[in-house]
């Protein structure tokens, strides 16, 4: 025998346990859904010593996610939980200045407290190391985000008008909802009415708590200056707040009767909505780094720039005018540089930003997604993200190298899972598109696959190498999963956005059908057995490409809505349709084309699922109803699945599995019966 051959010999030697290993994984299932876990707000301790963390799970017996607190050692050692609360939730934890306890939110009752007291999610305190934890806030409505001052003596907090008088008792009925306001309803607040959400200074050690900005108007995002005497917000001010997405950066003095300072006078929004990124100070306090959207005409259109305010003058600088978008903004210990997460084509990566020459410096690198980040005093930063085969875990950035710290997901380790790749093609007008590509577990080169065309929401947004349990669901049986990004996406610039601006389901739903012709190309896609699907916008666009062509033999269309005069006024973007569409009575001609898939229900003989959340504000059922009910009047196959108690996110562990499960047999059913071909 030959030294290649025998070299040959002894590596298939070599790769027969893994063989083995592979086909010994079992695929990934719907009840795996219940199995992930997901990682959120990171925090390092101001050494640098140690991070904290929120860990989501399923609580089988309750049927409900549930967040408890987490802490790791920086070098990945001692990992340790630090709450353990079956019947409540903790997260976004903060350390003090000098690293002795931690601040959290937290929905706990009280020591002592009955089963009955509504106690509402307040701030709490515990020791770094764990132990007995003490509730800081009583405020009657809750808290809906804190922070913790630098010398720990303080808290910035964010809570909503109280529902009714102190001392006032609980109606045995909930009063009549009564509301004078043009925007009435929110998804995570519910109905809107007179009361709004006020900024309140809170006494660590008393508990006492003193409002700061009364008004008809609503604050959010609270930030401390380094010497904890003053806090920057965002707000939105003006005759009607409700009307404009022009929300600003104001200072006040943690104080009581102490006066705002508005301090950005962009007309247009200086925050990001999605991400919720907070103003960010520097070291010494006299600048802030921000994240400044386009002007309101353009609402979610424009990518997110990274912004910095001079404190004393109000003047702002874009120190890296880059077309793209920026989010989490944190200081070097300098003060010399910014690290931001900046969005690419299908990837997102913590990035440098040196503050006086603009120069970027990429510091993770590949088919990652990058969510969130913390730094420490010190320098060291953690990074939360993670990949196609890997949900979000926690790193360590050393120089430009990610080491791992935490990954609650180890199981996956036994679960068969398929890869991803990215495609590149142009669309009918020669646009340049990407879209990234799922291939069946066990996939034969050669062989054609039924294939499920994922439509995702937004419209600004985009599908990232990032782990989709869906994805990784529909391959372990058998379906393609493709993915295109098409025009209206994030990640390429403004340009890309906004060319479906006031024109949705035209050049996107192109791109679409550009991006199934190059997977057909490639000799994956199965033309005869193409489905398609999303939630939010993604079901607003797949109900446009059913009623515009009939190649797709099946479709899923989740809180969805083919018909945007019925949405107007019942969902909670009127604002958004007037900047972009102008109002129905003015503007027949835009809404007629926004609601054609409705107004040409006619057209669609793609049997159709339709699913919605039952008290989702954001985009309400009527949207899936109406649908429904008109491919019902057709006798085209249909079926309406609502969702009880359930807002725009599905939460309920079991109907995220019911969900998956109901998706997975609609596409069975109507792309796996029969012959491939006609």
């Amino acid at each position: 025998m030959t030294r290649r051959l025998q070299h040959l010999a002894l590596l298939a030697l070599a790769l027969l346990p893994l063989a083995t290993l592979a086909a010994d994984k079992t695929p990934f299932t719907p009840a795996d859904l219940n199995r992930l876990v997901v990682l959120a707000d990171p925090a390092l301790s101001p050494d640098g010593r140690w991070l904290v963390y929120t860990v989501t799970t399923t609580n089988a017996e309750r049927d409900q996610p549930q967040s408890d607190l987490w802490r790791v050692d920086f070098d990945g050692r001692a990992r340790t939980q630090l709450t353990h609360t079956p019947d409540a939730d903790e997260s976004q934890a903060q350390w003090s200045g000098d690293g002795r306890f931690i601040a959290f939110l937290s929905d706990r009752k009280p020591a002592g407290g009955k089963d009955d007291d509504d106690n509402g999610t307040q701030v709490w305190t515990m020791p770094a190391d764990g132990g007995e934890a003490r509730q800081v806030t009583h405020l009657p409505a809750g808290v809906e985000e804190f922070a913790l001052s630098p010398d720990g003596k303080q808290l910035a907090v964010i809570a909503f008008d109280p529902e009714r008088p102190a001392g006032t008792p609980k109606p045995k009925n909930p009063p009549p909802i009564v509301t004078d306001r043009f925007q009435f309803k929110d998804d995570d607040s519910g109905w809107l009415g007179a009361r709004h959400k006020h900024l309140y200074v809170v006494d660590l050690a008393s508990g006492t708590a003193t409002e700061l900005t009364p008004g008809t108007h609503d604050e959010q995002l609270p930030a401390w200056s380094p010497d904890s005497r003053q806090i920057a917000y965002v707000t939105r001010r003006g005759a009607d707040p409700d009307r404009t997405l022009n929300f600003d950066i104001y200072v006040i003095d943690a104080r009581a009767g102490a006066r705002e300072r508005q301090l950005t006078t962009f007309p247009g929004s200086d925050l990001d909505p999605y991400w919720a990124s907070r103003p960010a100070w520097s070291p010494d306090g006299k600048r802030i780094a921000y994240l400044q959207s386009g002007e309101d005409h353009w609402i979610y259109y424009a990518p997110w720039q990274l912004a910095v305010i001079d404190v004393a003058s109000g003047k702002a600088t874009i120190p890296a005018p880059i077309d793209r978008c920026f989010t989490h903004p944190h200081w070097s210990p300098d003060g010399r540089s910014v690290y931001a997460l900046i969005e690419q084509a299908e990837v997102t990566h913590l990035s440098r930003i040196d503050v006086a020459s603009g120069k970027v410096t990429e510091l993770t690198h590949g088919d990652r997604f990058d969510v969130d980040l913390s730094v420490a005093r010190n320098g060291r930063i953690a990074v939360l993200g993670g990949d196609d085969l890997h949900p979000y875990n926690l790193a360590a950035l050393d120089g430009e190298h990610l080491r791992p710290l935490a990954d609650h997901n180890e199981w996956l380790a036994g679960r068969q899972l398929a890869s991803t790749e990215t495609l590149h093609f142009t669309s009918a007008d020669g646009t340049k598109l990407d879209a990234l590509l799922v291939k069946p577990i066990g996939y034969v080169k050669g062989q054609r696959y039924p294939t499920i065309l994922r439509v995702h929401g937004g419209p600004v947004y985009q599908f990232s190498h990032e782990f989709m349990e869906d994805w990784q669901v529909y391959a372990a049986n058998g379906f393609v999963v493709l993915a295109v990004n098409p025009r209206g996406s994030s990640g390429r610039g403004f340009d890309f956005a906004k060319a479906i601006y006031a024109d949705w389901g035209n050049k996107d739903m192109q791109d679409l059908l550009a991006g199934v012709d190059h997977a057909i190309k490639l000799g994956v896609a199965d033309p005869y057995r193409l489905g398609i699907g999303g939630w939010s916008y993604g079901a607003i666009l797949t109900d446009e490409v059913i009623a515009r062509t009939t190649r797709f033999k099946a479709a899923i269309s989740g809180a969805g809505t083919g018909n945007t005069y019925g949405m107007y006024g019942d969902d909670e973007y009127t604002r958004e349709y007037e900047l972009e569409l102008g109002t129905p009575w003015a503007n027949r001609e835009a809404y007629d084309r926004a609601s054609y898939p409705f107004l040409h229900a006619d057209r669609i003989t793609t049997p159709t699922l339709f699913q919605c959340g039952q008290i989702d504000f954001n985009v309400p059922c009527i949207g899936a109803e109406q649908m429904y009910q008109a491919l019902r009047s057709r006798g085209v196959p249909t079926q309406l699945v609502v969702y009880p108690g359930q807002h725009h996110e599905i939460s309920v562990p079991s109907y995220l599995r019911d969900r998956m499960q109901r998706n997975l047999a609609w596409y069975d059913r109507f792309l796996k019966a029969g012959d491939k071909a006609p």
